[in-house]
């Protein structure tokens, strides 16, 4: 019996209604990079010191330049290993003391500067930025650094509860809804934070915007598969994620040209007040009306979606209705997801996978370390790596399948990271090119999961089961840091050594998963359970009744 796919097939796969589409929901999928990774500008830590009345004022009498206050006033200054003690600390000295000279002043009270007692500083610091961020703003460096993690942390936790509840709240009331109430709660806890009188009210801001941004992006991505037509389907999630990576370096240059967070908060959140209107804009998917037994309603916007691609309807389609019209509509449930064999194997192997995808992204990331000291090029840079993956994909994804550039790519990663142990230091470039093929094998598996994770769940249990499984990246971005920095402590190359490890890992696993490559969506769950079989005829199908009739429907 024909499906939504088959319908597609008449009415356009991919035409004027698919292309809107997608265009406003790539504009949503690139506005969600400021709450994934705007920490790098929100939170930029400049260098900085302890400020200090007494030495401003001595400064001022004795008519220093500011490297020569340093010089004098600083301790730690010049021992590469002592950045605490430049940063955190200060001499425990009057500086306001009339015996206290313009030339090496503490000269006087000590032979050696390293036997004066030493203090946290006592009135904050001086950065060394010409912008300001939340470090700047709120302190958060030396014994506050933590608040700094605690900030990114709430947000990682927002990503993971939001991507859940929301997930499962989409596949019970509907993708629109709850897109659009992910929008209006992001924009409105955006502006909330921009205006923040304190750090508390920061937090709790951010962690609102983190329940909801995630959830929303990837709610955005399930209606624009399930919108187009299978041919066509995995195109357009994988430019969906490069939309993304464009949002990576709008937000370099946004970030570049308003460096006060405050003002970029703004900027970044304003948008998402637009993406109302998409009320007006955007229809409920019909599939999932289909799977809530309201097919009157799905029959509509199928009719739209003609008439907006400049298809006529056949004639002899009347309606859409399941099989069994007394039966009741199927909600989603989280036993669901690991209920039966198949669907369970699915379960555990996406969600290593995400958690995978998530360490080695931001892993990578973290120990990568580019050259030179600007935060904007750097950060522009490090996007362009992205854009290579995404074609490799397309290239690759029809002609050989989902399975095995997910898997090669996973495993691409995991062999970059146990290479790069074995450079010598001495050879940089050589480093920097493997930690990018690295990243690019890491970002083709990023794209991939997410792509094949729609097309194994049935319908009424797909948003669902892409929230649940995506949930695991959240956890992987709470443990990465401490993989990175904790673990660089016993030594330098363990990190990479793990990441090596738990890539090829889940590039072994993927092997494990049925290939989907030209199959159509799941409907049911026999359906999602036989895909590694033949197609069997179905007990209870979603079909079009057909009726002869001389008269097309407008």
């Amino acid at each position: 019996m024909p499906t939504v796919d088959d319908i597609l097939d008449h009415i356009g796969e991919f035409h004027l209604f698919q292309k809107q589409t997608f265009f406003l929901l790539a504009l949503l999928s690139a506005t969600f990079t400021p709450i994934y990774v705007g920490i790098v500008f929100l939170g930029f830590a400049p260098s900085h010191h302890c400020r200090s009345p007494g030495v401003s004022e001595l400064s001022q009498r004795c008519g220093w330049s500011p490297a020569e206050e340093l010089n004098y006033t600083m301790p730690g200054l010049g021992a590469a290993d002592e950045v605490f003690l430049r940063q955190c600390m200060q001499y425990e000295v009057d500086w306001n003391q009339s015996t206290l000279g313009c030339v090496d002043p503490l000269a006087s009270l000590a032979a050696n500067r390293s036997h004066l007692p030493l203090v946290p500083c006592q009135h904050g610091w001086v950065y060394d930025t010409h912008g300001s961020s939340i470090v700047t703003e709120f302190n958060l460096v030396c014994a506050n650094s933590w608040m700094l993690d605690l900030f990114q942390s709430a947000v990682n936790v927002g990503f993971f509860v939001g991507s859940v509840g929301i997930g499962y709240l989409a596949d019970r009331f509907g993708r629109k809804f709850c897109l659009l109430a992910t929008i209006l709660i992001n924009a409105l806890s955006g502006v909330l934070m921009a205006i923040a009188p304190t750090y508390t009210w920061m937090l709790l801001f951010r962690l609102i915007q983190g329940l909801v941004s995630k959830a929303g992006w990837l709610i955005g991505y399930i209606l624009i598969t399930e919108f187009v037509g299978l041919s066509y389907r995995r195109t357009v999630g994988i430019f969906y994620q490069v939309s993304f990576t464009v949002g990576l370096l709008v937000l370099a240059g946004v970030a570049y040209a308003l460096p006060h967070w405050r003002w970029l908060q703004f900027a970044v959140t304003l948008p998402n007040f637009c993406f109302l209107l998409y009320y007006w804009c955007i229809p409920e998917s019909p599939r999932w009306l289909i799977s809530q037994n309201k097919n009157a309603k799905a029959m509509r916007i199928i009719k739209y979606i003609a008439k907006k691609n400049g298809k006529s309807m056949p004639a002899s389609i009347q309606r859409l209705r399941a099989e069994e019209e007394v039966g009741e509509k199927l909600n989603p449930s989280f036993l669901d997801l690991v209920r039966t064999p198949q669907i369970r194997k699915h379960t555990l192997i996406l969600m290593y996978n995400w958690f995978t995808s998530s360490v080695l992204y931001q892993g990578l990331i973290m120990h990568m370390g580019l050259a030179g000291d600007n935060v904007y090029l750097d950060f522009f840079y490090s996007a362009l790596v992205e854009f290579p993956a995404a074609f490799i994909i397309i290239l690759t994804i029809d002609r050989i399948g989902r399975r095995y550039p997910w898997a090669v790519s996973n495993m691409l990663a995991g062999v970059a990271c146990l290479a790069s142990i074995f450079i010598p230091d001495d050879l940089q470039g050589l480093r920097v090119a493997v930690a990018c093929l690295g990243r690019m094998g890491i970002t083709m598996a990023y794209e991939m999961v997410c792509l094949v994770n729609a097309e194994l769940y049935p319908t009424f249990i797909r948003n669902l089961g892409v929230m649940v499984c995506s949930s695991m990246c959240d956890i992987g971005g709470i443990f990465t840091p401490f993989l990175v920095y904790r673990l660089t402590e016993v030594w330098l190359e363990l990190p990479l050594l793990v990441f090596a490890v738990i890539g090829l890992i889940a590039g072994g696993l993927v092997l494990l998963l049925p290939e989907t490559k030209g199959k159509a969506l799941p409907e049911t769950i026999e359906e999602a359970e036989n895909m590694q079989r033949p197609r069997k005829n179905k007990e209870k199908v979603i079909y079009l009744q057909i009726k002869k009739s001389d008269v097309p429907l407008n």
